[in-house]
């Protein structure tokens, strides 16, 4: 069981880390609030959907259901027209400098409708779950050796998100604010335009 700890804590470790749009929300988030706890109403509803899908993924529901070519299809088209949209919203979120400082905070409902979306309808963060995760915890053959698997990805989930969020307060308060905002936002942006395409380039591979 220590083993396959081990291999899910590892094996998270190196899925979550790359920056996405998951990731850079987070970040501008921890950047936007002028309290640590502003912030957190995002890290846990990212954090709570990414142990859903992992716990999908480790029970092979998740793999079943993608495995539905029109279910897959109209996840995928909700999915882009969401992140075209999103980007938009946040590359013009922080576009004036004059905006006071407490202007561009989300509000709680925000946030987690936000951090719901881009965790559910995230095509990095549906590959790695149900192709990665899902696929690793397929060599366990029992119940509670699988169980332990799942803990430890999700246990890095909440962990690294706490993480990046802690990263983006700190610099924003060690940076200039406005710049610092409009800089992460404007990265966020790109990356979840990025993703729209790179989403569209699987559908079109699944055909």
């Amino acid at each position: 069981m220590l083993a396959a700890v081990l291999h899910g804590f590892l094996l998270s470790i190196a899925l979550i880390m790359p920056i996405g749009m998951q990731n850079g929300f987070l970040l501008s988030q921890g950047a936007l609030h002028k309290h640590w706890l502003g912030a957190v109403p995002a890290v846990i509803a990212a954090a709570l959907c990414d142990t859903l899908l992992i716990t999908l993924a480790v029970i092979g529901v998740s793999a079943a259901a993608f495995n539905i070519v029109w279910l897959r299809l109209i996840f995928g088209i909700i999915g882009i027209c969401f992140l075209i949209y999103m980007g938009w919203t946040t590359w013009r979120d922080e576009s004036s400098e004059t905006q006071s400082t407490n202007q561009g905070v989300w509000t709680i409902k925000r946030q987690v409708t936000f951090a719901a979306s881009v965790s559910l309808l995230n095509p990095h963060a549906l590959l790695d779950t149900l192709a990665v995760i899902g696929g690793s915890a397929s060599v366990y053959t029992t119940w509670p050796v699988k169980i332990a698997f799942g803990a430890a990805c999700a246990a890095v989930s909440w962990i690294w998100f706490f993480v990046l969020m802690t990263i983006g307060h700190v610099a924003s308060r060690t940076a200039a604010r406005m710049s610092a905002k409009r800089m992460i936002n404007r990265l966020s942006a790109l990356m979840m335009w990025a993703s729209a395409v790179y989403l569209g380039y699987i559908l079109y591979s699944f055909q």
